[in-house]
This record gives structure tokens, sequence and C-alpha cells, in this order.
């Protein structure tokens, strides 16, 4: 079979599932559970090696003694709670608690400093928090409290004053709790997501978002019911719930989770050698990382496909891994507020740099600010038609805020936000994005964020920051600086600075390069012209 008839038949092939009422926990989980209670959900190994085979029935039965536990402790129905932990076994236990009990999941990673979670928490009026000991610790020394609708604090691996021990309550409940029946447009998911201006503003999903990582798990990932699927990725990210939840137990697949708080190359390449891991998932960062590894000292006896998401890889980086492993890194392209809108399955070539082809079951395009379906080369916004229906799995919007939640639509289609071309086969070329904010290891980083933690250092009188090419990371925070009278450029003002971002807000979000001038651009009305300090940062982007 050829590609492009492959590739056709993909796509007529697929039907998408729509229903009136869905629960992740209930239709998936429980149904493995039932069907094979043996089956293995996650093999979760610890930093030290500590090795836990975990059942689809283990994580259903200790979901349902943690659903038990926050509708005792008085969370309802369409309540938030916010879950910041790293790998831990209770990130899992508690996301199926929230969806099988009809609360709203709102995960975030465990660098965000106390100043994150307090706002987030406050926006999200959520009534309870999951947490790990150092995050408890981090916001019981805050000098801002925690609002007082945060009744429930529970605490994972250790003990802190104020909190809840995570075991001891989930071993005394009930392991009985029966499934909410949430209709599909029930929330599920409340995702911070930073955007140009303000601070995050909160993605909502509902329950029928699982529905479209169908797409996910079986065209892209190629997930089977004997695959064990690796996704390096942050938990309190929406690539979590792409590659690490959703997608692979929608086909079966377990899931391999290595619980370490940083990323080592070499160690995580180890884990190949040392575990059936036959399906993978990074961000362009880890693939960049590991050829700079002697690959040959690894083996890769289980590992069947690859793939990528976040940024193009450069092609260098994709034979090098090729020639390592006899595998074709594919790559995907998709947001937080949606599933896999386009990716280089593997019924077709790949093209170096390409987006790949839209997914099935989608009609995505490429049109101009009229709304018209742009012809193959020119450039355009990167768009889903919402015909002849809207997709279940499709973001609900932006809590609280209806323009932005405006924005993202002309007429019948939802914008990404992005641009790109479509060449002559039908492959998508990502250009650049419509926005300022800045993608850096797959980290989302809003440029008002930083900006608003570096004015907050008297050395500051006015600051832009901008995205800036790196190697590595595919882009950097980039401040340009204006100081205060009295300052002098240095570098250990520069190092101060850093630091001092690093403490106000999480750590990632800090600029790793620091520019002092003298002023910035403008526009006449006094605007900062971001879109000039971003060209000349990228005119000498290495090639």
């Amino acid at each position: 079979m050829t590609d492009s008839t492959a590739y056709d038949k993909m796509r007529r092939d697929y039907s998408p599932a729509r229903h009136s009422h869905y629960n992740f926990a209930r239709d998936v989980i429980d149904v493995w559970a039932e069907k094979e209670p043996a089956k293995r959900a996650l093999l979760w190994v610890s930093e030290a090696g500590i090795r836990r085979d975990v059942t689809f029935a283990e994580l259903a039965e200790r979901s349902c003694r943690l659903a038990n536990v926050l509708a005792g402790a008085g969370v309802k129905r369409g309540d938030t709670v916010i879950i910041v932990l790293g790998r831990q076994l209770a990130w899992w236990e508690t996301l199926t608690a929230c969806i099988r009990a009809g609360f709203i999941a709102s995960p975030g990673t465990t660098q965000l400093s106390a100043k994150d979670l307090i706002y987030r928490a406050e926006a999200s009026g959520a009534v309870a928090i999951i947490t790990d000991s150092t995050t408890a610790q981090k916001l019981n020394a805050a000098k801002e409290p925690l609002p007082a609708s945060l009744a429930t604090k529970i605490v994972v691996d250790s003990e802190a004053e104020g909190w809840q021990d995570y075991e001891a309550l989930v071993a005394a409940a009930s392991p009985s709790f029966a499934a909410v029946n949430t209709a599909v447009e029930d929330s599920a998911l409340c995702y911070f997501t930073s955007g140009t201006t303000g601070y995050p503003k909160m993605t909502m999903h509902s329950h029928g978002y699982p529905l479209g990582h169908e797409i996910t798990g079986r065209y892209w990932l190629d997930l089977k019911p004997d695959d064990l699927h690796w996704n390096i990725s942050d938990t309190g990210w929406a690539k979590a719930a792409w590659s690490s939840y959703f997608a692979p137990w929608l086909m079966g697949a377990a899931l391999f989770v290595w619980d370490t708080p940083g990323f080592d190359p070499a160690a995580s390449l180890a884990m190949f050698g040392r575990y059936p891991i036959t399906t993978m998932c990074g961000a362009p960062t880890i693939y960049r990382l590991f050829v700079q590894q002697d690959l040959k000292s690894f083996s890769f006896p289980h590992l069947r496909h690859c793939v990528g998401a976040g940024e193009p890889l450069n092609p260098e980086v994709i034979e090098r891994w090729r020639e390592a492993t006899n595998l074709t890194i594919r790559d995907g392209y998709g947001q937080t507020e949606t599933v896999l809108l386009c990716g280089s399955f593997p019924c077709i070539d790949t093209k170096p740099g390409s987006m790949g082809k839209p997914s099935p079951g989608l009609d995505l395009h490429v049109i101009d600010e009229e709304g018209r379906i742009l012809p193959p080369g020119e450039e355009g916004d990167i768009a889903l038609s919402l015909l002849p229906i809207r997709p279940q799995w499709l973001f609900s919007g932006y809590r609280n805020d209806p323009e932005r939640t405006a924005s993202c639509f002309r007429g019948d289609w939802y914008l990404t936000g992005d641009r790109a071309y479509r060449d002559d086969e039908g492959y998508f070329w990502f250009v650049s994005r419509a926005d300022d904010v800045i993608l850096s290891s797959g980290y989302r980083i809003g440029p008002f964020e930083v900006e608003s933690a570096l004015i907050e250092h008297p050395a500051v009188m006015e600051s832009a920051v901008v995205s800036s090419p790196d190697p590595v990371r595919g882009e950097i925070v980039a401040a340009y600086i204006v100081l205060a009278k009295g300052f002098t450029a240095s570098a250990a003002l520069e190092k101060e600075l850093q630091n001092h971002v690093k403490s106000v807000t999480a750590p990632y979000k800090y600029p790793r390069k620091i520019i002092f001038t003298g002023e910035l651009p403008k526009t006449v009305s006094g605007k900062i012209r971001r879109t000039d300090l971003r060209a000349q940062e990228w005119s000498s982007k290495p090639q």
C-alpha cells in the first residue's frame, strides 16, 4: 500500500465516537479492571530503583478510596481540586478520583512558587489541594495565606503542619464509590496556560476531552494493549494528560513511570535496556540531550516507536537517533486546548521539519484573515473546521474570560494561534506563533509573568521579555532590561536578577539571557515593541 493510500484509508476508516455522557474512570479504567483484573496499568520505578506493578484493578480501588476521602471532606461535584505532584503514584490516583467523582482536576508543576499556587487557588476557587511535602512546606512559609476556600489540604510523601496524610486517609476509606454519570460537556480539567499578557488563564476541558485522545493513542503513538509506553513529561502540563494518561489507557497500554525529580539523559537512556519500554514520547529537548550522549553504549531491545512534540526537530538529531535505534522520531502538533491536530503518522513518510498531515477525523487547514482556505505554499493561520459539528474534545473555553475565548474563533474555524503553510502533498510546515509566548524545553512561558517578576527588583526600571533561539531548549527567555538610577550593569547583577526571578516565580521561567539596554523600542502610543526585540534575537539564529 502506498503512503497516500494508507493515509487516506486511515482517515476514511476513523469515525469519532460521540456520547451524551462519559466518565473516563468508569468507561475505561473500570472496564479494564473488570475485564482483566491483573492487567498492568503502570510499571512505576522510584529513583532508588524500587519497582511497583500497578494493575487497573488496583488503580480503580485506590481512586475510589480517594474519591470517598475528598467527598467526605466536603468536596462536591464541580469543585476544583489542585494537584501538584511529581511522578508519585498519587498523581494518577488523584486524577482518576477527581474524574470519577465529577470534581475538576487542576494539575500544576511542582516548580511553581507559593505565589503562583496561591494565585491559582484564588482564580479557580479551589476547595482542595493534594501535593508533596516540599510544596506543602513552601505554602506554609508563604507570606500570603492560602484562600479560605482551600479547606482540604493533603500531603503525599511526608508530614507537614496543618496538612492531612494521604496514605492514612486512603487506607481508612471505603473502596466502593459509584462513578458519577458525567455529561460530556461537564467540566473535568482546568489547566493554567500562559499567554502574551496577564497571568496564566484557565483552559477548561470537559469529560468529552478524553474521546479525542483515541487519535493520539491509536494513530500517532501507535499503541497496542501489550505496549509499555514512556512519556517523559512533567505531570503539571497537558502533555501528561495526552501521553501519560488518556491515550495509552484508551488503548489498554501500560505506562512506564520513572519517579525522579530531574532529568539525567544518560540515566534515562539506560532505562531502555533495563525495562521493556516499547514506545516513547518526549519533547525535542529530550532528544537533543539524548544524542549528546554516546548512544552506542546503550541498548534499545524493545523500543519500536518514538514521537516528539512541541517544535520541529532538526534533521541532525533525527538522523543520529535513527542510527542508534533504527527508528524515526515522528513529530506531532497539538495544544493544551486540543488533542493531536497534525502528525507524522506511521503510515506516511516523514519530512524532517514538517508537522506532518492532519489527524483522522479532523478538517485542518491554513486560512487567511477572511477564513478562506489558502492554496499550498501560502502562509496563514492554522485552523480547525468546526463543521459539520464541533468536536466534543475541543476545550470548553477560558474560564471567566469570554473575550479571550472568542478570540480563538473566526466564523466556523477554531484558530490555534500558530501560522504555517501547506505543501503540495498536504504536509504542514510551522512558520511562527501569532503571539509572544515562549516555548522552552516544552514549557510555555508568558513574557508578562517574567516581566512582572523582574519589575519587583529595585534595579529594574523597565523590562521586555522575548524568546531567543537555543540549540538544546529550542527557545530560552531573553530579558531586555533598563536599569533604575543608581544601578550599573554587571555579571553579578545579572545573576542576582536571575535568582530573583527563580525565587518569585517558577524556576523554569527565569531569563537565561539578560541584555542591559538604555531604552526599549516602543510604538507611538508607548507600547513595547517585543516584535523588534524578538527579530533581533532570531536574526542571529545558528543555521
